[in-house]
This record gives structure tokens, C-alpha cells and sequence, in this order.
């Protein structure tokens, strides 16, 4: 069994001991993290997570011991946890190589893919000793996603501006995990090939691509950040396809991704 450890800001593979059943205090240090564990039936074993983390309902009561900002290595010291599941892409890698300096199991979980989700289910229920469940889980993840891609693959392409965040103005392009699901949608990505994954634009960027859908999180923040009724040249304002989603279930990498895929795809096909 291969055991993933992080190391100098590498993810290393290391020989560990077999007996994951033996895994009962687990602290999680993502909001996906979370969801993905009480997925599988490993919820209860959670001790300690970050903030944010506020799915399912039970995860609302787990102590909070940081954040983006940093985590209380001093708290992990006390809780003393069998496993330490980090998020590379959003916890600080000093804090992560403090973590496994001190001797801690840590895995890594950090999708970047919606086909990942699946296999990092399967691979926290190898590490719980709860496979049988995590395969089920993924399995039926993977089920509703094949059944997406499948059921809007010859649909017309909409041309999609997805609104990240509105001061500054940012979107989404390849690489970026909302690129996925815009691609399960049988979306086109107006800013697909922009040279980093969430760049920075101006509202003229957006006024160019001629984009015929508006895509928003329903951050209150996002939304009035821009009055896009002022520029109705664009399709999307012109033809009212500006549309809120839900940010939870689009930007966490956990089984939920699927629900906000099938909003995103909700969406362009009004838009078609």
C-alpha cells in the first residue's frame, strides 16, 4: 500500500504499515477533506478540521483549528491524530512539512480533477479501512458523472464566461477545476487559453469574447460587483443568461461536485 507523504513541498510515495483500520482520530485540514471522509462513513473519526468546513450538517460541530491563514500545529500535537489529511493547494506548506517533520501520517488530498474525486474517495477508504463503502461512494459518483459527459456530449457548444470574482475581475481557463465541469457541460470557455488558470481581466476582455452566458457563485460580493445590465451589446445580458450557482457544491472537490456540474449544465442548456 502506498502512503502519500509530503516533504519540501514534494508528494513523496512511502512504504506504511497495512493495518489502516487502526485510524480512528483523523484530523482534516480542507472543507473537501471533510465532506469526502463523512462520504464514506469516516465522519465520526474526524477530531479537528478548518474553517469553512460546514458539510454535512454534523461537520458544523468538529473544533476548528485554522485556516488559509495557518493551522495550530500546537492543537495537533494535542489531539495527537492517526492520520493528518492536508490540502496542499490550500494549507501552508510550511505548516504541512511542520506536520510531517513531526512525525504525523499525512495524506494529501488535492484533487485537480472531477475524475480525481473518485479516486481519492477509494484511496481515503483504503487508508480508513473502510474500501468496501469509498468504492461504492466512487462508483456511484463515477455512474453520474460518465452519464453527464455522455448526455451533453453532442449538444451545441454555448460560449461561457464564468465570473470567479468581481474586484478584481477574475475567471477561470484551462487547467482551473471549474474547467472541467464546464467541459462535462459541453461548454466553451470564452478565456480557456488566458496564461494562468484564474486570471485577472477587464470588463472590455469580457465585452470582446461576446459570450453567451453569464456564470456566477451566489456570493453576494460576486454578484454585485458588477451591474452587468449596463453593457447589453453582450448575448448573455442581451438574451437575460446570467445565472447564480451554488459556489459549495462547484469549487469543493468532493461527491457534491456532482450536483453543481449538473447546475452548470442546467444552465447552458437554457441558454441553448
Amino acid at each position: 500500500m502506498l502512503f502519500m507523504a509530503l516533504t519540501g513541498g514534494a508528494v513523496l510515495a512511502a512504504e506504511q504499515s497495512n493495518d489502516f483500520s487502526a485510524v480512528k482520530r483523523i484530523v482534516a485540514l480542507s472543507p473537501h477533506g471533510v465532506e469526502m471522509l463523512f462520504a464514506i462513513g469516516a465522519g465520526d473519526k474526524i477530531v479537528a478540521t478548518t474553517d469553512y468546513a460546514d458539510y454535512p450538517e454534523a461537520a458544523k460541530s468538529i473544533p476548528r483549528i485554522g485556516g488559509f491563514y495557518g493551522i495550530q500545529i500546537e492543537r495537533i500535537i494535542e489531539l495527537n491524530p492517526d492520520l493528518v489529511v492536508v490540502w496542499q493547494s490550500g494549507n501552508k506548506l510550511e505548516d504541512i512539512n511542520q506536520i510531517q517533520q513531526l512525525g504525523f501520517k499525512v495524506f494529501n488530498s488535492d484533487p485537480k480533477s472531477l475524475d480525481d474525486v473518485a479516486a481519492e474517495l477509494v484511496q481515503l477508504g483504503e487508508l480508513t479501512g473502510l474500501q468496501t463503502q469509498a468504492e461504492q461512494v466512487a462508483a456511484d459518483y463515477r455512474a453520474q458523472l460518465a452519464d453527464i459527459r455522455q448526455r451533453n456530449l453532442n449538444k451545441p457548444s454555448v460560449k461561457v464566461f464564468y465570473q470567479l470574482w468581481s474586484t478584481p475581475l477574475m475567471t477561470v481557463a484551462k487547467g482551473s477545476w471549474i474547467q472541467h465541469s464546464i467541459a462535462a457541460c459541453h461548454g466553451d470557455n470564452v478565456f480557456y487559453d488566458a496564461a494562468s488558470e484564474y486570471p485577472q481581466i477587464s470588463i472590455e476582455n469580457v465585452l470582446l469574447t461576446q459570450a453567451e452566458v453569464i456564470l456566477q457563485s451566489q456570493d453576494e460580493g460576486n454578484i454585485l460587483g458588477v451591474d452587468w445590465s449596463a453593457w447589453p451589446e453582450l448575448p448573455a445580458v442581451k438574451n437575460k443568461h446570467i445565472y447564480q450557482l451554488n459556489a459549495d457544491l462547484l469549487h469543493r472537490a468532493s461527491p457534491r461536485a456532482i450536483l453543481g456540474v449538473a447546475a452548470l449544465c442546467e444552465a447552458l442548456d437554457n441558454a441553448r
